[in-house]
């Protein structure tokens, strides 16, 4: 079974086509906003025999209804037998962390050519995440540009900032982690501050970064 997320109905069409080349006999569902994917994985998304055991979504970040990046979370904790790989024109490190820290498993730009995209496509047979090269070497980048030595040599974390930034990394607001922790926002909010002063960071997406790195989501 597969899954297109996408707004445009040519670039839908196109990725649909792609999906259908890229795995022989699969059954593929389309959804032009967030409402219409959440409508199908209510629908219980089951695996269709005619569409082999593969189950995978191509989700856009930008729809009409929200973010792609709340669905790749939503697919992560609720439907694990469905893997979110991002489709997207945003090659930034904002977009980019906050979806792997949601849960994508890949994360292509829709600039390729099909050829491009299914070669990509056909790494998940082997167990490897379909990303476009330009975003691996970005995440090389990151993960260099950040790596400040062994964390134990850091200012280390209470438990708390590290259940706060384990939050942040996925992607919730302050809001979303106060109630999550039982918590009143502006608590959270110091906690946030606390956190992003003893790890020198100042952004959501570095947030994303350093939760990966520590291995706290």
């Amino acid at each position: 079974m597969g899954l297109v997320v996408e707004d445009r109905p040519d670039t839908r069409r196109w990725l649909v086509g792609t999906l259908k080349a890229a795995f022989r006999g699969i059954v593929v569902r389309e959804a032009p906003s967030l409402s219409v994917a959440r409508s199908h994985l209510r629908g219980q998304m089951k695996r269709l025999t005619e569409g082999g055991p593969l189950d995978i979504a191509l989700i856009d970040l930008g729809l009409p209804d929200g973010s792609g990046i709340d669905l790749v979370r939503e697919i992560s904790i609720h439907h694990p037998g469905l893997s979110p790989i991002v489709t997207t024109i945003y090659d930034d490190d904002q977009h980019l962390f906050e979806a792997i820290a949601a849960g994508a498993q890949g994360y292509l730009l829709k600039d390729q050519h099909e050829d491009t995209m299914l070669r990509y496509l056909h790494r998940i047979d082997s167990g490897e995440p379909p990303l476009s090269p330009s975003v691996a070497r970005r995440i090389m980048s990151h993960f260099a540009r950040t790596s400040l030595g062994p964390i134990a040599e850091q200012e280390a974390l209470t438990p708390r900032e590290q259940e706060v930034l384990a939050l942040i990394g996925k992607g919730l607001r302050i809001p979303e982690v106060a109630r999550t922790l039982g918590l009143t926002p502006h608590t959270v909010a110091s906690y946030v501050k606390n956190v992003y002063r003893k790890l020198n960071i100042s952004s959501r997406a570095e947030a994303a970064i350093e939760a990966v790195r520590r291995g706290i989501i």
